[in-house]
């Protein structure tokens, strides 16, 4: 049972008290260590499943979204980031859906930042409300902005967000670097037939705003009416695309994330790609997943779930929530293959259900 007496999302982001990790609740860094050895350090938290878009690789056109009762309460997303960070975890990314449609998003936000031992506090985002949250955003302890952005073009944008607002977006962008955001990253999902004329000038555009790019391999998740091997582009061809006009020069660089990293001469700006097709990264994998449901994925590529929800609400005592989460590394498998997925998806749950 919730005690809506303090709930956040029924107060002013002020109104509840500063929140910090008792030392009691502490372990040494290293705890969460799956069976193939690898050391969990970085969350991705979902607090919503709702979206002001409805990107065509993400989610249905016609969505059914969770009732209230069914998503984390802002207090419970803050339990379980609160635990994870005690486990050891140094990176949280808050996901969505979009996360800054979330009521009183900046509450959890601000407490987040100031847990002990966390280090990096990121968010993704679909910009459509960065204009709006850029500068509280940055005041609450928020380091780096990721913004998914597939193209340039706004009949494009149109066409794959369905309902999105490109000037709206880009507006957004300029906001976060006028805020005192730096190297914002630009996600672009890599679309054979639909975005790959517009690769050059995407790279172009983070190059003149002092921002980073990161080309996506399109993942077989949800059930979107079509196979991915039409539209399926590798990392190795985007390489090929972009090298002639910027000359990429590879890195050892890293986020924290799974992005391989090349730089441009001359230029701050960087160039990532993801590719869990083309290039697998799960034997370095150091993430987990929490939807906004509870539910703990330890891998995006597998259906696999540990619920954390009946912990959440069964009382205050974290004890039983933070054993479930050393348990769950149990169940983290040694990797994906989304490539035998492409056109039959095992995964059926869509990606705004799991987080970006």
């Amino acid at each position: 049972m919730r005690n809506e007496s303090l709930n956040p999302e029924v107060l002013p982001p002020a109104a509840a008290g500063p929140t910090t990790t008792r030392a009691s609740s502490r372990h040494a860094a290293g705890t969460l260590i799956d069976k193939y050895g690898r050391h969990i350090t970085y969350i991705r938290l979902s607090i919503t499943d709702r979206c002001d878009f409805r990107c065509t690789y993400c989610m249905a056109e016609e969505m059914t979204f969770l009732p209230r009762d069914q998503v984390l309460s802002l207090e419970e997303c803050l339990r379980v980031v609160r635990t994870f960070v005690g486990l050891g975890v140094t990176k949280v990314r808050i996901t969505g859906g979009e996360p800054l449609v979330r009521k009183n998003v900046l509450w959890l936000l601000e407490r987040i930042a100031a847990l002990d031992g966390l280090k990096d506090l990121v968010l993704t985002t679909n910009g459509s409300q960065l204009d709006r949250y850029a500068a509280d955003l940055k005041q609450a302890g928020v380091k780096r902005i990721n913004v998914s952005l597939d193209t340039l073009r706004p009949e494009r944008f149109k066409a794959i967000t369905r309902i999105g607002d490109l000037d709206k977006v880009l507006r957004g962008i300029d906001a976060a670097g006028a805020a005192g955001f730096t190297r914002t990253k630009l996600n672009t999902v890599m679309m054979r037939g639909v975005n790959d004329d517009e690769f050059v000038d995407l790279v172009r555009y983070a190059m003149a705003h002092d921002l980073n790019v990161s080309f996506i391999e399109e993942m077989p998740l949800g059930d979107v009416g079509h196979g991915r091997s039409n539209t399926y582009y590798s990392t190795d061809e985007g390489l090929a695309l972009l090298s002639p006009h910027f000359g990429l020069v590879p890195t050892v660089e890293n986020t924290g994330g799974p992005a391989r990293y090349w730089r441009i001469p001359g230029s701050e700006t960087r160039v990532g790609f993801i590719s869990p097709h083309s290039h697998n990264f799960c034997d370095s994998c150091n993430r987990v997943r929490v939807t906004a449901q509870g539910e703990l994925y330890p891998c995006l590529g597998q259906n696999d779930a540990m619920s954390l929800m009946p912990l959440l609400r069964e009382g205050d005592d974290d004890a039983p929530l933070r054993a479930a989460i050393v348990r769950a590394m149990g169940i983290k498998p040694k990797e994906h293959n989304f490539t035998e997925q492409l056109d039959a998806p095992r995964v059926v749950r869509f990606m705004s259900m799991t987080g970006g």
